[in-house]
Parts: C-alpha cells; structure tokens; sequence
C-alpha cells in the first residue's frame, strides 16, 4: 500500500506541474490585459505602465512563473488583482459551496445512474431498459447551461418551488441551504446519470451472466437477493471508476452551473477572473481545482480493493 501511495503522489505531482505549466502558458498566450479591469479607454500609455509595474506585470514571463512557483512551495497562491486579497484566502471562503454543490450531484448522480443501470440490466431487451437508455442518451446530450437555464424557467419561475438563484449557507439556514442547492446539484448530475447507468448496465449485464448468479437463481434466492447481494458487489469496480470520473466531471460543469445559479463558488470565482483577466485567481483556481480531481482519484484506487478483496494494489 505504502509503495502505491508514492508512486500514485509522485504522479499526481507531475500532473500538477504540467496543469500549472499550461495554465500559464494558455493565459499569456490569450490576448489581453488586466490592466483594463482597472483603467478605461482613457488612460495615457504612462499610466498603463506604471499599473503594470505596480502588479508586476512588466517583469519577464519566466521570472513570473518562478515567483509563482516559489509562492506555491510556501502555501501561498499569489495575490489576486482585482479582489485586493489572497487567492488562498478567496478560494477557501468559497471552496465549501462548491464542494457542497459537487458532492450533492455526485450522490444524486450515483443514486440514480445506479438504480437506473440495474433496472435496465434486470429488464435487458425490454421497454424498460429501452427508455432507461433513451432518458440516459437525452441526458448525456443535453448542455448544462442550457438545462439550467430550463430548470429556473420550470421550478423557479413558472411553479415558484424555488429561488432563480443564490446560496443561503448551511449553518444559517439548512432549509435555505437545500432550497438553492437542490435545483443546480439535479442540474449537474442530470447530465452525469445516463453515464453512470450505461456504465452500471453494461456492468450489471457481465455479471448476470455468470455462473455464480446462475447457481444463485437455481437455489431458489430472491431476485432483488440476488442483484443486491451477488450481482451488485461484483459490478462496483467499474462503477468506482466512473465515481471518480463524475466527481471530477462535476468539478468542472461546477464553473458553468455556479455562473447559471449565481452560487458563490470556486467556478464563479474562476469565471470572474477569466473575465478580468485576473492571472492569479486563475492559476491558482485551476491548481486548487486539480488537487482534489487528483485526491478523488487516489481515494477511488484505493477504495478497489476495499470493493474487491482481489485487487492487490502492491
């Protein structure tokens, strides 16, 4: 375990120098200037200078980026431009929302693609699998924003079961918490279900087929014994993999669907610095982003074997 554990953190280390890398490279490569978050049209090519040389944008790219990465070893992210705050300080305020969010759509996801799958692996060849797999390829087509946008116009403004948007925190109000969370975290695991349950199905229909399960069914065991204590166990590995997956696709649709519902996350926060051409809000979201996709698939790998005694991960 100890060996796979280094080898599993040294390879995370190098995805998050080359997530680091290109995440510098692409935003200098895009044209702008954060300065024009700051001065209008108006403004002298002095007074754009000397900005540049307040935020230490005149400086080389390279010496740029060893700074940054200096930053980083001590913990720090930088200072964000137009937020006059830490970026490490920025994110951990709004990391809660947006994990909160993501976590609620991988349960209601993993829920849901879950039962789906063994309904139509149970049902195989028939209507209900047929229309398990016609609401899962609807789901796997439709954008999130679009969806979204949907979904306010349905439950918040035509029936009024819930806000158009905002975040109420938890410890404030739970009732307030799950009225705005409900609605984008269905937004975001709608479009992750149909993934889990053809995953689960295609899954569920390896395993059924069996001898094991054969010998089940001949002993005169219960359906529903069967699926969940033979059929459903067996089939977890492939489902992990998608958990992790999801999570990390949640992650990312996070920035779009935040936006959509105005939820003061990360994603937001990531947006608004796209927006203003806010470099260390940026980068520093981005890397953040990618330690916990990291951290979900270590604790995925690791969950195999507790899954399934047979895998042996030394």
């Amino acid at each position: 375990m100890s060996r796979f554990l280094v080898k599993r953190l040294a390879g995370a280390f190098v995805v998050l120098v080359l997530v680091s890398l290109m995440s510098f490279a692409i935003i200098w490569l895009v044209p702008g200037d954060p300065t024009a978050a700051f001065l209008d049209t108006s403004a002298t090519p002095d007074q754009v200078a000397r900005l540049r040389q307040q935020l230490g944008l005149d400086r080389p790219i390279a010496m740029q980026m060893l700074d940054w990465y200096a930053r980083i070893v001590q913990g720090d992210l930088g200072h964000s431009i137009l937020l006059n705050r830490s970026v490490t300080a920025a994110i951990l305020e709004r990391l809660p929302v947006t994990l909160s969010l993501a976590g609620l759509a991988l349960a209601f996801a993993l829920v849901m693609g879950v039962l789906a799958g063994i309904v139509a692996a149970v049902h195989h060849n028939r209507w209900p699998d047929q229309l398990v797999m016609s609401l899962a390829l609807f789901g796997l087509s439709v954008p999130d924003f679009w969806l979204g946008i949907m979904l306010i116009l349905l439950f918040a403004v035509k029936l009024g079961l819930f806000p158009t948007g905002g975040y109420v925190p938890f410890s404030e109000d739970p009732f307030g918490w799950a009225g705005t969370i409900i609605m984008p975290a269905l937004t975001l695991a709608i479009i992750q279900v149909g993934f889990v349950a053809r995953m689960t199905r295609a899954s569920m229909l390896e395993i059924l087929n069996q001898d094991f399960i054969r010998t089940a069914d001949a002993k005169g065991l219960k359906r529903a014994e069967i699926m969940l204590r033979h059929g459903l166990p067996n089939a977890l590995i492939p489902i992990l993999t998608v958990g992790g997956i999801v999570a990390g696709a949640l992650l990312g649709g996070a920035v779009i669907i935040e936006q959509v519902y105005s939820i003061p996350g990360v994603g937001r926060l990531i947006i608004g610095g796209i927006l203003s051409r806010d470099y260390p809000v940026i980068q520093g979201g981005l890397l953040f982003l990618a330690v916990i996709y990291l951290t979900v698939n270590l604790v995925v790998d690791i969950l195999y074997a507790v899954a399934d005694p047979r895998v042996r991960l030394e």
